[in-house]
């Protein structure tokens, strides 16, 4: 029989209503910035910590917080819930660091683009936070609380992580915030969403800054091509453009299934390359349409 005494009490959230809530958003990025205008109003109050003076300055400006400051442990004394909008690395090291400063029972989400390793440095928090990893399937190439929207996840996946000791009223109330940012929640286990976003979010981006090289390497020594070029370059390689400190902590926190996806990724480009090379025009014509349909089936 086993001893149920060493086993933690883990405490339940403060509050059950979004209203109620007063949420603390530690990083004014991009992300953190436009999940504070969107959610400022449907929240009792809506904190935002930032490291440096001008993007606190910045965010009140915007009229995206109702209070910010650079001082972490006062802005998540009072939190209710806080959510991590930093890089995938930061969000690692803040985890240990912020524990030990939140109020018991305060809900403590993150915006990171894998879940694999934050998941699991969560189960490892003390009992008193109710963990619950997050990724919002949305993003510009463009970085910075300049670029803040707060229709930025409007209509968008915001997939949500719970782990074993995730409270049934903490991911409630994980799922109303994701609601009232205007995207639809999907609940999706750390490791299978590591997996799927790296075909459909991470690959995408090395693809993106292979062809820019491609270009740059093949096509930099004729200023024409700029006079010339495509509305399908400038749209594939828009992603190329991404914070580089961000794409750096998702493809190292997800690296085995990142390079799992390129090497079909350069199975699938290596058949094309013999295809064309072959000028056999009815086996390239019938893996071309097959190809088109399977887009079509994705994107109705």
């Amino acid at each position: 029989m086993s001893d149920h005494k060493d086993e933690p009490h883990f405490s339940d959230v403060r509050v059950d209503h979004l209203a109620d809530a007063q949420l603390t958003i530690v990083g004014l990025g991009l992300m953190g910035g436009s999940l504070a205008g969107a959610l400022r109003g449907q929240c009792r109050h809506v904190v935002g910590i930032a490291r440096r003076a001008e993007t606190i300055e910045a965010a009140l400006a915007g009229d995206l917080v109702d209070d910010a400051t650079t001082d972490l442990e006062g802005g998540v004394a009072e939190a209710d819930i806080v959510v991590l909008a930093t890089p995938v690395r930061v969000i690692l090291q803040q985890l240990a660091t912020i524990a030990p400063l939140l109020p018991e029972g305060c809900l403590l989400m993150d915006l990171g683009s894998t879940k694999g390793d934050i998941v699991a440095a969560m189960a490892a928090l003390p009992p008193h936070v109710q963990p619950l990893g997050g990724h919002p399937m949305c993003g510009k190439e463009r970085s910075g609380i300049e670029v803040a929207d707060p229709a930025l996840y409007h209509k968008r996946t915001f997939i949500l992580s719970p782990l074993p000791r995730t409270s049934t009223r903490a991911l409630a109330l994980g799922q109303a915030l994701v609601q009232a940012s205007g995207a639809e929640p999907l609940l999706v286990e750390a490791q299978r969403q590591d997996a799927l976003v790296a075909t459909v979010s991470h690959l995408p981006y090395l693809l993106a800054c292979a062809l820019v090289g491609t270009a740059d390497a093949t096509t930099s020594a004729d200023p024409l091509v700029w006079e010339i070029v495509a509305g399908g370059f400038r749209d594939t390689s828009r992603v190329a453009g991404s914070d580089v400190t961000m794409m750096l902590d998702i493809l190292l926190t997800n690296r085995e299934k990142v390079v799992a996806a390129t090497e079909v990724c350069l199975s699938q480009l290596q058949q094309l390359r013999a295809l064309v090379a072959s000028s056999d025009e009815a086996v390239l014509r019938t893996t071309l349409s097959a190809i088109r349909e399977t887009r079509r089936e994705m994107f109705p």
